[in-house]
């Protein structure tokens, strides 16, 4: 069953620079305190989403062309939540769930941990201070970091999509792929995530196979109010959209 989900998932999202990677509840669940259990029985069918370079060309840029007059919100928001919901179209017999990475409880916290999530499904490795044996940070938060055996740090996780009415028993689990493999790597990396974040040279820590292009890179290091222009948005039409 998870097969045939994967690959009708896989024809709706790949051709817009989406990855899907299948999971059961409680592999996540299983990992974390109680308050970011996801609410479904362990043997629960889930994806996470991630959004591959191309996402920018092939879904965000004919979707702001599309509907530039009802840019509300920050456009990658608006333009993953209209395709990961228009996934359900797919699954007419199916409940499907969507949770957004942006999406949080009344009590602050995010809906999912979404490095986790993408972790426990083998779509990118976490790494995190725990992977480091040479502690040298003392009392400072490290933060961790999802790493893609393909796009290094050049992606995002996009969402969840979980099917409450399938069970997946003999569901495998596949490992991440550990490409930030040695000590020194690992130290470099999160010390460039947590203290050079900015200037991205975390994302390159293993040779990719393809970044984000100088256009996106541009779009995502400029502040969310004005990544209207950007795609041409004109300012009458950032208006017309908040009346």
């Amino acid at each position: 069953m998870e097969g045939r989900v994967a690959e009708r998932l896989r024809g709706a999202l790949g051709p817009f620079g989406f990855e899907v990677h299948a999971f059961k509840v409680g592999w996540y669940n299983a990992i974390l305190q109680p308050a970011f259990h996801l609410p479904y029985p362990d043997d629960t069918l889930a994806f996470v989403v991630l959004s591959t370079p191309s996402m920018f060309d092939k879904a965000l840029k004919p979707f702001v062309n599309k509907e530039r007059l009802k840019m509300i919100r920050d456009p990658v928001d608006q333009c993953v939540s209209h395709h990961l919901s228009r996934v359900k179209e797919k699954f007419p017999d199916q409940k499907v769930d969507v949770i957004f990475d942006y999406e949080i409880l009344p009590s602050r916290k995010p809906k999912f941990l979404a490095q986790t999530a993408a972790h426990v499904a083998g779509a990118a490795y976490y790494y995190q201070r725990k992977d480091v044996k040479l502690d040298l940070w003392g009392k400072k938060k490290i933060y961790g970091v999802c790493i893609h055996p393909k796009y290094g740090g050049w992606f995002a996780i996009r969402g969840l999509l979980l099917f409450p009415d399938i069970q997946v028993l003999f569901l495998e689990q596949s490992a991440p792929v550990d490409c930030v493999s040695t000590e020194e790597k690992r130290i470099e990396l999160l010390e460039q995530f947590n203290f050079h974040w900015q200037d991205g040279r975390y994302r390159d820590i293993i040779e990719v196979k393809e970044r984000y292009s100088e256009e996106q890179k541009a779009y995502f290091a400029t502040p969310p109010a004005e990544r209207f222009r950007l795609l041409g948005l004109t300012r009458e039409a950032q208006r017309s959209t908040f009346h």
